[in-house]
């Protein structure tokens, strides 16, 4: 069953282009998938409280169809779907009237908070009712080309501002960390991302950010704490 939750794009949360940036897209997606919990009278707050265990993202890939603007009128639409081992998909598709603009499959893992060990789905069962798994253009396993050639092209602190309560860099802040790093952001538009979290970023931890040109619009990036990977992630754009 699909939950859904309607919004306004607000001004400050776009961009140069004045078009809503990749990390507000992927906050208003998952404030939705939190109301579904809200609605269905077990938040993620009572969830972690009663049964001592917290969702985390795994994998996340989205396609931008077109860009939004401040002020459009939004619905955001979200369903579970069948979840397979320790992994719980999750779908989302945003609309701007009745034209599909951005659609999301993403992969996530519930983990006992004390020992961070993970349950299966099996033992935590969603009763939201299942819907088949979306589609995306955007490979939600997307491979990087052995011959890609990563190059630092920077580093970012983690802050106060980018945490979560876990004390770690919030998955929704990740999108803006790698766009401020393209070569030439403010003369691109993002069309697509995929994110791979594998390692968590905590709060005073100095990332190294390395970038790989994958041609035509394509880029592979890192981020690095020492020789941990903590984020692959490919980005697809389109010259303005």
């Amino acid at each position: 069953m699909k939950h859904i939750e309607h919004y306004t794009v607000r001004w400050h949360d776009t961009n140069a282009a004045l078009e809503l940036r990749p990390t507000a897209l992927l906050a208003l997606m998952q404030e939705t998938s939190n109301m579904q919990f809200v609605t269905s009278g077990r938040s993620l707050d009572v969830i972690r409280e009663e049964r001592g265990v917290g969702f985390i993202l795994s994998r996340i890939a989205f396609d931008i169809l077109r860009p939004l603007t401040a002020f459009d009128k939004i619905r955001v639409e979200t369903f579970t779907c069948e979840g397979r081992g320790f992994t719980y998909p999750r779908g989302f598709e945003v609309f701007c009237g009745e034209e599909l603009v951005a659609r999301c499959h993403s992969l996530w893992a519930l983990v006992n908070i004390t020992d961070r060990t993970f349950v299966k789905c099996a033992d935590f069962p969603l009763t939201f009712g299942h819907e088949p798994e979306l589609l995306c253009e955007m490979p939600i396993r997307f491979r990087i080309p052995r011959d890609a050639t990563f190059l630092p092209v920077g580093e970012r602190a983690i802050a106060y501002s980018d945490l979560d309560y876990n004390m770690h860099m919030n998955n929704t802040k990740y999108p803006d960390m790698v766009c401020d790093f393209l070569p030439n952001p403010t003369s691109v538009r993002i069309t697509g991302m995929a994110l791979s979290y594998c390692h968590e970023a905590a709060f005073g931890d100095r990332l190294t950010v390395e970038r790989a040109e994958g041609g035509e619009g394509v880029y592979y990036f890192r981020t690095k704490k020492g020789d941990t990977v903590c984020l692959e992630a490919m980005v697809t754009t389109e010259e303005r």
